[in-house]
């Protein structure tokens, strides 16, 4: 009935209880009027469309399209609220500040793209919270993936990702802090995201990251990929199922299937088949627009077979774009795939019969493609043994459970715990699991109908990998010491990374809901009651409003380190009810961090190795990578260079800087300087006790202070100048005057370029270069060597020298040279002795600090000049 339209109305009744009220509308009779001889009924649609006969018709099918979008919308924000029986659905564990908003991205290899490729596609979600981006990503026909590049709305990379290696299809990551800019143009669909494969295949698919009406609703999905190679075609597929019917909603996003070359829309007919084994049982043929290759349809009426075969991933999906140039694409129907972990927090307070009985119950979840569930359970702090441990549906009524599957014969009474699989999920089963609307329920001898109950609920991917595969801490009012009975309990996942710091992920359930709640949870070394104050074995991890809290506690104490590797310290959340704790949990996390959290030197010392790790040919592919001393380097990149041990450089995108390492002032009167090192050091055998340590040092110790990058340089430096928000100033170089601290700063002489069509090779060069057809392989290496390092200075002795100064070398023992002249050329130092004139006089003589001989006649006849300045003046004018 495509003519009744209807939408859900929330209702309150007189006790608070929300309900929902359908309300439907025909609308047929608000159909435009059309102009044309012969319109036709398109699938799906209740008004009639001019398929011919100019844009006033065309504009009609996109403004009713549009219409189908507002009101879709406006169902969505209804269904956010509450609707029907999911009216237990709320946001009152979002605290304030959590807003989310979900993307999706179709990724298919360019058109344009000169790189050989299969026809791999794949298929990007993406959650914002606040300033974090995490992503969910799937593909198929392609390589694994190495690495992942956000690019903002000029194609410059904003985020690079790099993809842990593993034989996973599902790709987990997490864009921390991103920048308010990006952010606007995420919300405003302007970002892309690429990926590609490693240097042996180099698969590369693109796509752009959009919002998605269909996103809050899918339960089932499906990747559409091309048979044929090199096909750049590619969609997805999500689906979901009616609330109460077995009608199969779903909306395509297509990529490359419609080939458009006008600048008008136009209408192109696609067929849609769902198949089994290869035979067709259902048909949609339908027209779509070819500048929004969308398309939204229902499949009504699932018989039981076809929704069997749902459950069980074997229904498949086909798109075909008929006409001229018939293509194809299609792809399998699974439950929907994401980073996110299913799981469920048991509470004695969410029970049937809430009570207070100070137990704990966790449980996560693993859906695979054929429909089989894998369960870990766990359970502890029961007032009595298990009898039954079920998921269940919510009851109609009160006390009138409705058991799916029972998963007792799997629960070990010694361990606590079940573990399994439920192979036997309907399609009905699976929506509701991935739509938060199953529960899990543990009965006990003194409370048949449940002690412990809980949502089986997403928990949202944060950046963690171990909720999705381990059980884990339960956090409850049985552990703390003396024990809390108390409804609430909880669960924490906790982890220690190469760097000692710690992760943690927190979820709560069953506190009550006051309104002035706030929770804090805190770290503890093992400790009895009356130590909990001391801060020596204490750290807060976080404060928080809600059901959850997550963060990185990087500071830690050696001894708390210690203690959560013997699995002797524990997570203590306390609330305003309980301030010296509600839940508590003990901790194990093994670690090697024998003396504390790692500094952020030592940090990103180890993220470089990792990276100069990686394979020398995607370097030299990365733009931004530096070449120097015959080697490639990546932006962002520092090192100690093979000319001078006492010297740092640093890569900014293709321009290497250069500096002599600074030494610290020292205060001593004696100093010695260890071999191998740069820097002198106090010579503490020889220096006197009663030295003071001057209040304050020199304003200009030997070097100079530049605000830009709010560093100290040496004398005869040379660098250019980095000044916030642009970063460094390719087309300046400043220096330093180490006897006044003064830098000085000067424009950037571009060299002179014989080829006719210089170009400006980035956007942030200073100066341009001959095109690289116009150079040899060899030239264009060392030119880029040379506009990397240049201008340099000259380190002769113990002074330095800028570019282009000339001087006298200074020998001990013997003093000047002044019979050689040295001078600067870009960093190379360069003598030569000076060379005399040829002699023509008998009487030769040398004058001491003389560099040449003289003729004696000229030698007097200089010395009487010198005794009668006014004869020389008049002897020069003559």
């Amino acid at each position: 009935m495509h003519c009744v339209q209807c939408h859900c109305e929330p209702q309150k009744s007189r006790r608070g209880k929300v309900s929902g009220k359908v309300n439907c509308k025909n609308i047929k009779q608000d159909c435009p009027a059309l102009d044309c001889d012969n319109p036709v009924q398109l699938a799906g649609h209740c008004c009639k469309t001019c398929l011919q006969g100019g844009k006033k018709q065309i504009d009609s099918v996109l403004n009713s399209f549009e219409y189908s979008r507002r009101k879709s919308k406006e169902r969505e924000e209804e269904l956010h609220k509450s609707y029907n029986d999911r009216s237990y659905l709320s946001s009152e564990d979002v605290g304030p500040g959590e807003s989310r908003t979900d993307f999706v991205a179709v990724l298919t290899r360019l058109k344009d793209s000169w790189l050989p490729s299969s026809s791999g596609v794949a298929r990007a979600r993406f959650t914002l919270t606040r300033s974090s981006l995490t992503f969910s990503i799937t593909y198929q026909r392609m390589g694994h993936p190495t690495k992942i590049v956000f690019l903002d709305s000029d194609g410059t990379p904003a985020f690079e990702y790099r993809v842990p290696k593993g034989d996973s299809d599902m790709i987990c990551g997490v864009w921390k802090n991103v920048a308010e800019p990006l952010l606007r143009q995420l919300q405003s669909e302007q970002m892309h995201i690429s990926m590609s494969t490693s240097t042996g295949q180099r698969d590369e698919v693109e796509g752009r990251i959009i919002k998605h009406r269909a996103l809050f609703a899918e339960t089932f999905s499906s990747i559409l990929t091309s048979e044929e190679e090199n096909s750049a075609m590619g969609g997805i597929a999500m689906l979901t199922l009616s609330d109460t019917e077995n009608n199969l909603h779903f909306i395509l996003i297509l990529q490359g299937l419609i080939q458009h070359r006008d600048r008008d829309p136009i209408l192109v007919p696609i067929r849609v088949q769902l198949l089994c084994r290869q035979h067709i049982l259902r048909e949609i043929r339908a027209n779509i627009t070819s500048h929004d290759p969308d398309f939204a349809e229902v499949l009504t009426d699932l018989n039981s077979r076809e929704l069997f075969w749902l459950s069980r991933g074997q229904l498949e999906i086909a798109v075909a774009a008929e006409g001229q140039d018939p293509r194809q694409i299609s792809g399998f129907i699974t439950g929907r795939k994401s980073c996110d972990t299913i799981q469920s927090v048991m509470s004695s307070s969410d029970a049937l019969i809430p009570g207070k009985t100070g137990g704990v119950g966790s449980a996560i979840f693993n859906l695979h493609d054929n429909g089989t569930l894998q369960y870990q359970v766990q359970v502890t702090g029961l007032t009595s043994d298990v009898v039954s441990l079920t998921i269940e549906l919510k009851p109609r009524r009160r006390n009138k459970r409705s058991i799916l599957c029972d998963l007792t014969p799997e629960f070990s009474k010694a361990t606590g715990q079940a573990i399994g699989s439920w192979s036997r999920l309907e399609a009905r089963h699976m929506h509701m699991l991935l739509q938060n609307e199953l529960f899990i329920n543990v009965a006990t001898a003194h409370s048949q109908e449940g002690e412990l109950r809980g949502q089986i609920k997403a928990l949202p991917y944060s950046g963690l990998e171990a909720p999705r595969h381990e059980l884990p801490t339960p956090l409850a009012g049985h552990f703390v010491s003396p024990p809390v009975r108390t409804g609430a309990s909880g669960h924490a996942w906790v982890s220690v990374d190469k760097y000692c710091h710690l992760h943690y992920e927190i979820l709560v359930a069953g506190l009550s809901q006051t309104d002035d709640l706030t929770v804090n949870a805190r770290l503890h070394g093992l400790a009895e009651i009356g130590e909990l104050d001391d801060s020596t074995h204490m750290r807060l991890l976080t404060g928080f409003y809600g059901s959850k809290a997550q963060g990185v506690l990087k500071d830690i104490s050696v001894e708390l380190l210690k203690h959560l590797d013997q699995g002797t310290a524990f997570i203590q959340v306390s609330t305003k009810l309980n301030p010296r704790g509600e839940i508590r949990g003990q901790v194990h996390v093994p670690n090697n961090c024998e003396f504390g959290t790692r500094s952020e030197a030592e940090e990103e010392e180890e993220e470089l190795e990792d990276f100069l790790s990686k394979d020398p040919e995607e370097l030299k592919k990365d733009p931004h990578t530096c070449f120097f001393e015959n080697q490639h380097y990546p932006h962002g990149s520092s090192w100690t260079p093979n000319y001078d041990k006492c010297f740092s450089c640093i890569c900014q995108k293709r321009t290497v800087i250069c500096d002599p390492v600074i030494c610290p002032a020292l205060t001593c009167s004696r100093t010695i300087k260890p071999e191998g090192k740069c820097c002198p050091i106090c010579d503490e055998r020889k220096e006197l006790k009663d030295v003071k340590v001057p209040e304050r040092v020199d304003e200009h110790p030997e070097g100079c202070y530049f605000e830009g990058d709010q560093k100290m340089h040496a004398p005869g430096t040379t660098w250019h100048p980095f000044v916030p928000p642009f970063g460094y100033i390719k087309c300046a170089v400043c220096s330093c005057k180490g006897s006044t601290g003064e830098v000085h700063c000067e424009k950037v002489t571009c060299p002179m370029l014989t080829c006719s069509n210089p170009v400006r090779r980035h956007p942030t060069d200073c100066c341009k270069v001959c095109p690289q057809e116009e150079r040899t392989t060899a030239a264009l290496e060392h030119s880029d060597m040379m506009q990397a390092d240049s201008p340099r200075y000259c380190k002769f002795g113990k002074n330095y020298y800028h570019n282009s100064d000339s001087w006298h070398p200074w020998v001990p023992l013997f003093g000047e040279m002044k019979c050689i002249n040295c001078w600067c050329d870009h960093g190379v130092t360069k003598c030569q002795r000076k060379q005399c004139p040829l002699l023509t006089c008998s009487n030769i003589t040398r004058t001491e600090g003389s560099c040449c001989p003289e003729c004696l006649d000229d030698k007097e006849e200089d010395d009487m000049v010198m005794k009668a300045p006014d004869k020389r003046q008049t002897w020069r004018h003559h």
